[in-house]
């Protein structure tokens, strides 16, 4: 297993570093936190005329056939600026879905618009008292001619108000009631999108379908196919999520540290003190960690390799590190760190609003331990 990044990826990680702390640095979440719109277009299209919105995308369709590591590499930089946008919806989510089960046209209409920056698309899963289960899916989907009838609640459907097309997970009617995942436009009758108020900011919808109409040829795959990619794109999301919050982490620990240099009390530095001295040492242990584990993950991706007992270990402890690390910070800054002119807190809600995207640690560690053969009580 590869873990060092080579020269091409250490030359990404620089640059995307230096170009989002220039252009998007965590004053833009500030500003987009009250902007309905989330995110600056002009920065979007920088994105894309970087290569960003194409890192995974094969040539063929207008990307750069980057890897999975490339990937969680940007990932990790937008989290260190708590980056706002539909990247992760429009890229890791509901691109990786049109690449893996579109058909040729689908793909050839789709990708190089969302590689240019054109479309913005977004995957329409959960929904109320459905959490990590796609097989436990209510919306349904069924047959009327050529037409699939859509009706159903989705819940935190990210960027869904500003989607050109939602990417619908349904029980499909034709198909004995197997998952199905159809193409829909969002301004077509019968959806309604409502912005939620969340935690970290982050532009997250309900979506109700209320007989939405959808040609039948917009069926991405065949029907009833979709159970399995869906649990591949958890995983892959868990450790892509697991990047992000690297970046988080990251972040909060070189505040603390800096902070620890400066910050005098008592005629001395207060990094001195062996409390806040144990404080960082426990940050470094739990980032880490969280570094290794993602990137061992990402690696066994970019090499299609099965990842299932990786990406549980990876989202499992990462999630934990996050919550820990940016405690500690807010413990190591004191009470300034929970002013709102204070950046600390953005981070802290992101580590949050992370640590429970595609699972929690405690759902990852009840799939490591069946991984292991470990039965619960009956």
């Amino acid at each position: 297993m590869e873990l060092e990044l080579n020269k091409e990826q250490l030359r990404l990680r620089s640059s995307a570093r230096d170009y989002l702390k220039k252009e998007c640095p965590i004053s833009l979440m500030r500003e987009m936190k009250d902007d309905n719109h989330g995110f600056p277009q002009k920065t979007w299209q920088q994105m894309a005329d970087l290569g960003w919105l194409g890192i995974i995308t094969p040539e063929t369709y207008g990307g750069i056939g980057g890897s999975f590591v490339d990937l969680a590499i940007i990932l990790e930089a937008m989290g260190e600026v708590c980056c706002p946008g539909p990247f992760f919806s429009s890229v890791v989510l509901a691109g990786q879905t049109v690449l893996a089960l579109g058909s040729e046209t689908q793909k050839q209409d789709l990708l190089p618009r969302l590689v240019d920056g054109k479309l913005i698309l977004s995957l329409a899963l959960n929904e109320p008292g459905v959490w990590c289960n796609p097989k436990e899916t209510h919306t349904v989907a069924t047959k009327d001619g050529n037409d699939y009838i859509i009706s159903g609640t989705k819940l935190f459907v990210e960027s869904a108000h500003i989607a050109d097309y939602l990417l619908c997970v349904v029980k499909d009617g034709s198909a004995a009631g197997k998952l199905s995942i159809l193409l829909v436009d969002s301004k077509s009758n019968g959806i309604e999108t409502t912005l939620l108020d969340t935690l970290a900011y982050e532009k997250q919808c309900e979506v109700i379908f209320n007989n939405v109409r959808v040609p039948a040829e917009n069926i991405l795959g065949a029907a009833g196919q979709a159970g399995p990619f869906l649990e591949t794109l958890q995983e892959q999301a868990a450790v892509a999520k697991c990047a992000e919050l690297l970046g988080v982490i990251q972040a909060a620990f070189d505040q603390s540290v800096t902070y620890a240099k400066d910050r005098k009390q008592f005629g001395r530095a207060i990094g001195s003190f062996q409390s806040l001295q144990h404080h960082c040492a426990n940050m470094v242990i739990d980032a880490d960690g969280a570094r290794f584990l993602t990137y061992a993950a990402a690696w066994k991706i970019a090499e299609n390799q099965p990842v299932e007992m990786e990406a549980a270990m990876a989202k499992s402890w990462t999630s934990t590190a996050a919550r820990k690390v940016t405690a500690l910070a807010h413990q190591i800054h004191g009470a300034i760190s929970f002013c709102d002119e204070h950046d600390l807190h953005l981070y802290y809600r992101k580590a949050k609003a992370g640590e429970v995207a595609f699972g929690d640690s405690n759902y990852h560690l009840d799939n490591i331990a069946g991984q292991l053969g470990l039965q619960g009580p009956a």
